[in-house]
């Protein structure tokens, strides 16, 4: 039976945990992608942390730490901010490559440089750190809805912690 030789396929079945990591997903920015996000980032083993430092923006998320200071950063750490238009994209953002986070994207249309470049350049970002920010972010989907965006984001995260593309096998 391949639930007994693939540890995979067990999982899938309830037996066991399918790692011993504790991932932690930031967004940042409150907003309803950054509510899906983190709500179904829960249910995937990540801690949530919603960092908005304007405090009068933030909502709450049932089980997510919700703060206006960003909190100390791991290398086990995924931030997406989820509001390119705010004043403070570049200070957060900035602040955020200032630590040795996992993985760091911002949403946006992938047709345009975001405005993440100009604010980091104007707060003297080195371009090695700014060339670790992905965009766009999550996998092609057609995503339109907030819920949507954080599922393809998501999905993206995964396949990037496991060294995969994303998308279905060829048939």
């Amino acid at each position: 039976m391949a639930s007994e030789t693939d540890p995979a396929c067990a999982v899938a079945h309830g037996a066991g945990d399918p790692s011993a990591e504790t991932r932690t997903l930031v967004a940042v920015f409150s907003s309803p992608v950054a509510q899906f996000l983190l709500r179904y980032g829960q249910d995937l083993g990540y801690r949530a942390v919603l960092f908005d430092p304007d405090a009068t923006r933030t909502a709450e998320v049932p089980g997510a730490k919700v703060t206006a200071v960003l909190p100390d950063l791991d290398a086990d750490t995924d931030v997406v901010v989820t509001d390119h238009h705010r004043a403070e994209l570049g200070p957060a953002l900035r602040d955020v490559l200032a630590q040795p986070v996992r993985w760091a994207g911002v949403m946006g249309n992938p047709r345009h440089e975001g405005p993440h470049v100009a604010a980091l350049r104007a707060l003297g970002v080195a371009e090695a750190d700014i060339a670790r920010v992905h965009r766009p972010i999550g996998l092609d989907i057609g995503s339109r809805r907030p819920a949507e965006i954080a599922i393809a984001t998501l999905a993206g995260l995964i396949a990037d912690r496991n060294g995969r593309p994303g998308g279905f096998f060829p048939r």
